[in-house]
């Protein structure tokens, strides 16, 4: 029998990247969602193909999956966390409090019945979400409960990196740019998934990423925005808009050298390696996806005021991410 994985999110970002890596890896991925229709599809044909934005189009097939709607079979998603090794979410941190009264439920029957360790990742574009999602659930559990918890149930931060644009909806299909990364914090010898980084301290890689890869995208959507521009390869045709996306991640970039000590040379190579991705003419992906959302994206810990404000504590240079904001 597969090992069992609950995985809150069965958009393009879980069905292409934590989904998948869980497939390969030889997990049965039970996806938890209240879009109807994916449920059902999933349900229904218990496969889906990820395709690599790349000019041969390579495709693998995912297996082992089905779908539990969280608004009509609560009883079934509880009986599903009882069962599983991992419980997982890329459904974006302002969801996060609404799942987590059903998790806390799954968790306090699971710990009734069962000693086995369960671990917890949020994949989120947000510094320590899963410390947040345990915040949340906690607030359900009684303190007998809780005291439980230890050894059983681990709570791991985690950064994750894949561009998915948006696309037909209509299809289980998901086309992915090739390069990902997810790196999970913890001292845990814990079950493998395949393409998955274990670390011991994870603040460098998730601002380092936040700080690089969420601010780059982002400035060039809006850059490409006033310009005019559709897509986010189209912007990166202007070696204007090239330009003041280097110049702003080189200000980033200083001060995640002077915090965690990164090498200079290597962290310049980081930036343009991301530029490079970028500019995948492959993914089609729209200005509007990259940008939308631009208050959350202005939030005080998010990729633009953030490094922004901790850039002007360190007495560093702030110019090209103030004008960054101006034009979001």
């Amino acid at each position: 029998m597969l090992k069992q994985v609950v995985h809150f999110g069965a958009g393009n970002i879980g069905r292409g990247f934590i989904g998948a890596l869980f497939s390969q890896s030889g997990y049965h991925v039970t996806f938890v969602d209240i879009a109807e229709q994916i449920i059902h599809q999933l349900n229904t044909e218990r496969s889906y193909q990820v395709k690599l934005a790349t000019e041969e189009q390579q495709s693998m097939t995912i297996e082992h999956v089905s779908g539990l709607n969280n608004l009509s079979q609560e009883k079934e998603v509880i009986a599903a966390i009882k069962e599983a090794t991992y419980l997982t979410t890329a459904i974006g941190p302002s969801i996060l409090p609404r799942i987590a009264p059903l998790i806390a439920k799954g968790i306090a029957e699971r710990i009734a019945i069962s000693d086995e360790k369960l671990y917890v990742i949020a994949c989120e574009n947000q510094i320590s979400a899963t410390d947040m999602l345990k915040e949340y659930i906690l607030e359900y559990l009684d303190e007998g409960i809780k005291q439980k918890l230890k050894n059983r149930i681990f709570f791991f931060n985690s950064a994750v990196d894949r561009i998915v644009p948006i696309q037909d909806q209509s299809s289980l299909d998901v086309l992915v740019e090739p390069y990902f990364e997810w790196v999970v914090e913890t001292n845990e010898h814990i079950p493998y998934v395949e393409g998955m980084t274990i670390v011991d301290d994870l603040a460098p890689f998730i601002e380092r990423k936040l700080f690089t890869v969420n601010t780059g995208h982002v400035v060039i959507a809006y850059l490409g925005y006033m310009e005019g521009k559709e897509t986010i390869d189209q912007a990166l045709n202007d070696e204007r808009i090239v330009q003041q996306v280097r110049e702003t991640l080189k200000e980033t970039g200083a001060y995640l050298v002077k915090e965690y000590g990164l090498d200079e040379e290597e962290h310049l190579t980081y930036i343009q390696k991301n530029i490079e991705r970028f500019k995948n003419r492959y993914l089609n992906d729209g200005v509007t996806r990259v940008g939308r959302a631009p208050i959350r994206k202005l939030g005080p810990q998010d990729r633009l005021i953030r490094p922004l404000t901790q850039a002007y504590k360190a007495g560093l240079p702030y110019t090209n991410l103030a004008k960054a904001i101006a034009t979001a």
